[in-house]
């Protein structure tokens, strides 16, 4: 909850206008300053790109604190709930503010694992779609198309309403996800199974095929499971404000969450872990690392180090710590220790670190960092690794678009501008133009 200070911060104009702006306070982090009146006592917005120092809403549900490295849901650590907890456990914790009980989470997986068939006219929208798609242009057609389907009963104002298209939503992207997947190589689709976890479920849908019986991997799956946890929520990013954007206007959640993929599948968001792998292979074996770090200091070569540094972690991403950990124990358990890429990845980190030049710039490795390594031991190729964020970050977006709903200080989000083109102009005739 947010509470006045009792203080307040004092703006004056160039003009002479001044403004008492209230102060107000949260549970954790800096203080902010409330501007909503600003422009009602002095004519004046105030002018912020990419929001690096506006807060758009007040939220329960997550909270980051970049500079100590910190990553809470709803209190709880990340650390905490990805090797003590498992993903719809979390997904609870998220959407209902507290760690379910034993009966709880069985009727919240009950209702998750029977929710994940899709309607069968659905599958006819996949042949729309070029044979050689990417699984994320795939997945924001599909999953706007829901639409369609679940919108004429659907009243966004009704708890139980938003309860079940949130039910539906996390659990039909899987289905969706591995559909667009087996879609892009040609095998026919797989149906869910209900005796599976959730994790399991999606490995199936992914990797059986009709023609013999395929057995999950208990290791794969738990490692998938906190890859999921991982990437389950991070407060107001580009992907998650977009939903909250389009939400705001009352729009369809599923059109909602399409936004969400869309803003999500951008290589600055989540397609970067994707650019983790394709850099590691350029870089080809550990001796050409200082080549490699020595480009990325060149601002003229236009080489980026991918998989480090983040707009808000100005320390070592806590995701990406259990996710090193996580490498290291499933490519053990796989066979898969000496994996080139992984030891790449290493030596690339040390290096690094022990660079001034990344040091100073607080350019850590982030999530994206190790999460790629992992997803291409499983097996997953490189195209679905955008879309498996997608889908565990969907109960995030779900989570914030009905905290957004209820939020009685929500509007319809609309920001300003700096305009900075051409005053008014008389209109010239077609036959008088130079």
């Amino acid at each position: 909850m947010t509470a006045s200070t009792g203080k307040s911060a004092t703006l004056t104009t160039p003009d002479g206008k001044t403004a008492e702006l209230p102060v107000l306070s949260g549970v954790l982090g800096p203080n902010v300053i409330d501007i909503r009146k600003l422009y009602a006592s002095t004519g004046m917005f105030t002018y912020d790109p990419g929001y690096t120092s506006t807060a758009s809403t007040t939220s329960h549900i997550t909270y980051i604190d970049g500079d100590e490295g910190v990553l809470l849901h709803r209190g709880y650590s990340i650390e905490e709930l990805a090797t003590k907890s498992d993903y719809l456990e979390v997904c609870h914790l998220l959407l209902n503010g507290e760690l379910p009980t034993s009966a709880e989470k069985a009727q919240f997986v009950r209702d998750i694992t029977y929710h994940t068939m899709l309607h069968e006219q659905i599958h006819f929208l996949f042949r729309g779609f070029r044979r050689d798609s990417h699984p994320m242009a795939v997945m924001i057609g599909v999953v706007g198309a829901l639409s369609a389907f679940y919108y004429e009963d659907l009243n966004v104002e009704d708890k139980h309403h938003r309860m079940i298209a949130t039910h539906r939503l996390i659990a039909k992207l899987p289905t969706i996800a591995a559909m667009a997947y087996k879609y892009t190589v040609g095998q026919p689709f797989v149906y869910p199974r209900n005796d599976l976890s959730y994790a399991e479920n999606f490995l199936h849908m992914m990797f059986s095929v009709p023609c013999e019986r395929y057995e999950v991997d208990p290791v794969h799956a738990k490692a998938l499971d906190r890859i999921f946890i991982l990437h389950a929520d991070h407060e107001q990013n580009a992907s998650t404000s977009t939903v909250r954007l389009v939400g705001s206007t009352g729009a369809s959640p599923y059109a909602a969450i399409a936004a969400g993929i869309a803003a999500l599948w951008g290589p600055a968001h989540g397609g970067a872990n994707e650019a983790v792998l394709t850099m590691l292979r350029e870089i080809g074996d550990p001796s050409r690392i200082p080549e490699f770090l020595e480009k990325a200091k060149d601002k003229d070569s236009g080489f980026r180090l991918m998989g480090f540094g983040h707009r808000v972690y100005k320390n070592y991403d806590p995701r990406a710590q259990v996710l090193k950990e996580s490498a290291d124990q499933v490519l053990a358990q796989l066979g898969k220790a000496n994996n080139p890429l992984l030891a790449i990845a290493r030596e690339l980190e040390k290096i690094a670190l022990s660079d001034d030049y990344f040091v100073k710039r607080k350019l850590f490795p982030n999530v994206d960092f190790y999460s790629g390594i992992i997803l291409e031991a499983l097996g997953i190729p490189s195209k679905m690794f955008t879309a498996i964020f997608a889908l565990a970050r969907t109960v995030g977006w779900v989570a914030q678009w009905d905290e957004m709903i209820e939020d009685p200080e929500q509007k319809i989000g609309r920001p300003r501008q700096l305009y900075a083109g051409h005053d008014r102009r008389e209109f010239v005739p077609l036959d008088q133009r130079g």
